[in-house]
């Protein structure tokens, strides 16, 4: 067979492949949309019916978003078996409509995919060939061959010699300010990842570039594939730094089919408080440290009080003195209960109560010739309910025990922290009392919930009044139901056979059960109502940008994971946070000991050789062992830098210089200078979370974690620390420069030379 036989012919049958693959998309969609309506149109669905609801219309909308992002890759692959078989991959599976409902395209988290990705010539994994179908739109254009069984000499003329090329083309593709899925492209330390059992907390390290979001988002996808039942019920949680990079991830796993998935900031973990405001640097830090839970355990402690010395209250013409002692005895008695200082209150109220009428009874019931106690259990139990009704008991109960909220005991404690913490740390977080919270805030109020807990009374109260009403309505609609058969067969004959056997709504169900089938539903997705419940565990947790994290915003986090099923993943040389835990062993030996497992993925995708060359100086002058991950790829071009009397003017040239034919460009800069240089840059704003689809963007470093761009101009570089140059220095796929008034480090500006 000759080399020029097939070309034409294997493009055709590819297109016709994909055509009809389209053909069915269209089908499934429309059947899609109609199964999820049906599916949320049962508002009384059976309660032991509502997890198969959930998972169908998980999967029926997962669907639907996934056809809806699709973008011409809906086929990416073919593998061919050494035993004749042949398997196209898509990032959706899709069946024939036969009986057998013969699979016609593989998800790619199938087991039956997976040696498209891990497959070699060393080991071949039973495939004699591997082929990447490259597509714009509903177009196939081009095919790329990989033959893994050397003994097989069919060729079809699209064979790739390196299996490289699908790869580097979408590393040198320009950006559009969405993170794009990688399933075409997922390599082979990848795949193990993606794929790892869903057991205990797994770390993925890695420097920039090496994928690790992408490999992090794509675990999420596969475990929401294989663990379907489970996480659709419980959902799967993904902590991003700040809301751009949320932005930016947020429409892979869409495009995965999934979307049984909360994206959120620590700044949105707490329900009632969406927050991007931060701190000073030493207050971060400060509200960070792990010790801040005995503070803020402290605080709730100063809050149940004692009298000082006496509380009298006066009760039918009498008055009752409520001392310290007597109070402190309760206080104990509640406090060993360790519950939460809101629900013990009602232990607190119950010692209380019997203290004092122990004292009405002494005082109203002894017998005055022998002392015995002449009233019987009904006599002490009406003198302690009368006692409850008093006013003044329940006004000394308030000043002894109050209820407290989360947000008011942190806003006091932060408006007067002296006592609690040294002066100095003490002045770094005070501050007025304010509505206005930041990042750092919200570790701590999720802890004063944890601390103070729910009195749920009221609550229960009235929900028992509510069911009640429910059920005497319930009741009205049967006796209505009831009389209308009884009017109806009054008139009927005696001996009528069917007057006698006709069954009413009385005869097959009470008004109780009437009632609770008549309840209203719940018709959020698992991950909406993750995101209202404070106390909501979810079934698996993913945490970008890990090493950032203070341990009070582990403590949060390892609430929402009781089973402590989480991926994380990070770089400790990026760590940049004052409140940065930064070591992975201080992040979790608290919560899991050593029971953790460590990746460490290598190999750059991103950032070309020269740009890394000019990042692991920098941080090799502080670091010498430091080894940066292996770029794949050069670009030939080298990194330059300008020094400059007039900076938002240096600035605005540059970008004109590489916008619009360059791609999409991010000016990386100090957040004191974004005023003056979004005067000169048009359609830049400063102040405001970026839009990433625009053209050109403003960041500083902490907003720029996570992020890639065509390129980037880092300025004033001598205003970093060493973490956030570093990560500066590595969001560019294609080109760097740097523009400075002032002297540049010493490493990059030898690095630079």
């Amino acid at each position: 067979m000759s080399n020029t036989e097939f070309p034409d012919d294997e493009l055709r049958q590819e297109q016709e492949f994909i055509d009809g693959l389209y053909a069915r998309v269209d089908v499934l969609r429309g059947d899609a949309e109609d199964s999820v309506t049906d599916a949320l149109a049962q508002g009384h669905t059976p309660r032991q019916a509502r997890l198969e609801r959930d998972i169908l219309v998980a999967e029926r909308s997962g669907l639907l978003a996934a056809l809806n992002a699709v973008d011409g890759s809906l086929c990416f692959g073919r593998i061919d078996l050494a035993s004749g078989a042949t398997h196209h991959i898509g990032r959706i599976g899709l069946r024939a409509d036969d009986a057998e409902r013969t699979p016609v395209l593989i998800d790619w988290r199938a087991g039956v995919a997976r040696p498209f990705y891990l497959a070699t010539g060393h080991t071949t994994m039973g495939l004699r060939r591997r082929r990447h179908i490259a597509t714009e739109g509903r177009r196939v254009t081009a095919l790329h061959d990989e033959i893994l069984d050397l003994g097989d000499e069919t060729r079809t003329g699209h064979e790739d010699p390196t299996g490289d090329a699908v790869l580097l083309a979408a590393l040198d593709s320009a950006r559009t300010g969405r993170m794009g899925d990688i399933v075409r492209t997922i390599q082979a330390d990848q795949d193990r990842i993606i794929r790892a059992p869903h057991r205990g907390v797994m770390v993925v390290e890695g420097g920039p570039g090496t994928g690790k979001t992408a490999v992090a988002l794509h675990r999420a996808a596969y475990l929401l594939y294989e663990h379907r039942e489970l996480l659709a019920r419980r959902a799967v949680l993904i902590v991003g730094p700040n809301p751009a990079f949320l932005g930016y991830i947020g429409e892979v796993l869409p495009s995965l089919g999934e979307t049984g998935v909360l994206l959120a900031t620590v700044g949105e973990l707490y329900p009632g408080v969406r927050t991007t405001r931060t701190d000073t640097p030493e207050a971060a830090a400060v509200k960070g440290r792990a010790e801040m839970a005995d503070v803020l355990a402290d605080v709730v402690r100063d809050r149940q009080t004692l009298p000082d010395p006496v509380i009298a209250i006066e009760h039918d013409r009498e008055v009752l003195m409520l001392d310290d002692g007597l109070v402190n005895v309760a206080r104990e008695r509640t406090r060993a209960t360790g519950l939460p200082h809101n629900v013990a209150r009602e232990h607190f109220e119950g010692h209380v109560l019997n203290a004092l009428t122990d004292m009405v009874a002494e005082r109203i019931g002894t017998d005055p010739y022998d002392g015995s106690n002449l009233l019987d259990p009904s006599d002490i139990t009406q003198i302690r309910d009368e006692l409850a009704e008093n006013p003044e008991v329940r006004s000394a109960v308030d000043r002894l025990w109050p209820l407290l909220t989360p947000e008011r005991l942190v806003a006091d404690f932060l408006a007067a922290p002296e006592g609690y913490l040294s002066d100095e740390d003490a002045a770094a977080v005070r501050r007025p009392v304010t509505r206005h919270w930041t990042v750092s805030d919200v570790p701590l109020l999720d802890e004063a919930a944890e601390l103070l807990g729910e009195d749920d009374r009221l609550a229960r109260e009235r929900a028992e009044r509510e069911r009640r009403t429910q059920i005497a309505f319930a009741q009205g609609v049967l006796d209505v139901s009831y009389a209308s058969r009884t009017f109806e067969f009054e008139d009927k004959e005696d001996d009528d056979p069917d007057s006698s056997e006709v069954l009413s709504a009385h005869d097959i169900i009470d008004a109780e059960r009437f009632a609770e089938r008549h309840e209203e539903e719940d018709h959020r997705s698992a991950a909406e109502r993750a995101a209202a419940d404070r106390t909501w565990a979810f079934g698996h947790i993913i945490v970008d940008e890990a090493q950032e994290l203070s341990p009070m915003a582990w403590r949060l986090l390892m609430r929402r994971s009781p089973t402590r099923s989480m991926t994380l993943v990070g770089d400790p040389a990026q760590t940049s946070e004052a409140g940065g835990v930064g070591s992975w062993a201080d992040i979790l030996t608290p919560y899991v000991e050593d029971r953790w497992e460590h990746t460490r993925l290598g190999v750059n995708y991103r950032t070309p050789a020269e740009i890394m060359d000019v990042a692991a100086a920098v941080v090799r002058a502080g670091h010498p062992g430091f080894e940066p991950p292996g770029s794949v790829r050069s670009t030939g071009v080298r990194p330059w830098a300008r020094a400059t009397g007039d900076l938002p003017g240096a600035v605005a040239e540059a970008v004109a210089e590489l916008t619009p034919d360059e791609g999409r460009l991010a000016v990386i800069a100090p957040r004191e200078l974004h005023r003056p240089l979004a005067a000169r840059l048009d359609g830049v704003t400063a102040g405001a979370e970026p839009d990433l689809t625009h053209d050109v963007v403003l960041l500083d470093p902490h907003q720029a974690k996570g992020l890639e761009f065509d390129s980037v101009l880092v300025v004033e570089p001598g205003r970093y620390g060493t973490s956030d140059l570093y990560v500066a220095l590595t969001r560019a796929t294609q080109r760097l420069g740097v523009l400075h008034t002032g002297p540049l480090p010493e490493p990059l500006a030898a690095a630079l030379n």
